[in-house]
């Protein structure tokens, strides 16, 4: 199979229910040996749907579209319409077995990123499988009305997060962030916390398009796979 370079290969193949865009690097076929640090990129409510080439309208997969190179695998999933992230967990956790067995990746080094209701999705799924990945970067998340949270957030306090959130945005207040980061710092967690102090509800361009984001990445390596 042909590994197309710098963009998503579409994917349709996989059941139950989720479809997904699948990014590979470069040099991906180089060294059949190397293992490669995978990340899982939840976008948000407007990239609902059943067309999967709408999840590269925001975000990461659009990033990558327009050009951009990441030593990562990249795998996009989308979500159906009128569903959320939060109720999709189990068929997320599948998918991601699913791109670890079939791809070269590194166990160690999966991570987890998303955008509004990709970042409230980050936050559900990571604290139901605490030591599942290696960091976890939410931007502009909420967990209002969810059971248990902002507490839940504590049972992360052993994962590198990295949160993003716009200071004057008017659809989820970044007091929802804070709760979230302050829980995890009075937990002693590994939390890093940027507000954008101009920037509305896209925190995420200026996010994912900060090649410091990816070197932190690369410098995580989870204990508990």
């Amino acid at each position: 199979m042909k590994v197309e370079q710098r963009v998503f290969r579409e994917k349709i193949e996989f059941k139950p229910d989720l479809n997904y865009l699948l990014y590979l690097p470069t040099d991906y076929q180089k060294d059949p040996h190397k293992k490669w640090p995978l990340m899982l990129f939840l976008h948000g409510s407007e990239e609902r749907g059943d067309e999967v080439t709408k999840v590269k309208r925001n975000g990461l997969p659009k990033i990558i579209e327009q050009g951009m190179e990441l030593p990562f695998v990249v795998v996009a999933p989308q979500c159906p319409k009128n569903k959320v992230w939060d109720l999709l967990i189990r068929e997320l956790d599948a998918l991601l077995h699913y791109i670890e067995k079939k791809y070269a990746i590194d166990h160690k080094r999966v991570c987890l990123t998303g955008l509004s209701m990709g970042g409230t999705g980050c936050w559900h799924f990571s604290v139901l499988y605490p030591d599942r990945f290696a960091a976890i970067i939410p931007i502009c998340g909420s967990t209002s009305g969810m059971l248990g949270f902002p507490e839940r957030a504590g049972v992360l306090k052993h994962v590198p997060i990295w949160v993003f959130h716009g200071q004057k945005d008017d659809v989820v207040p970044v007091n929802e962030s804070r709760m979230l980061v302050n829980t995890l710092r009075q937990c002693k967690g590994k939390v890093k916390f940027t507000i954008y102090s101009n920037a509305y509800h896209d925190s995420w361009s200026r996010t994912y398009k900060n090649k410091k984001l990816y070197e932190w990445l690369l410098d995580q390596i989870s204990k508990s796979s």
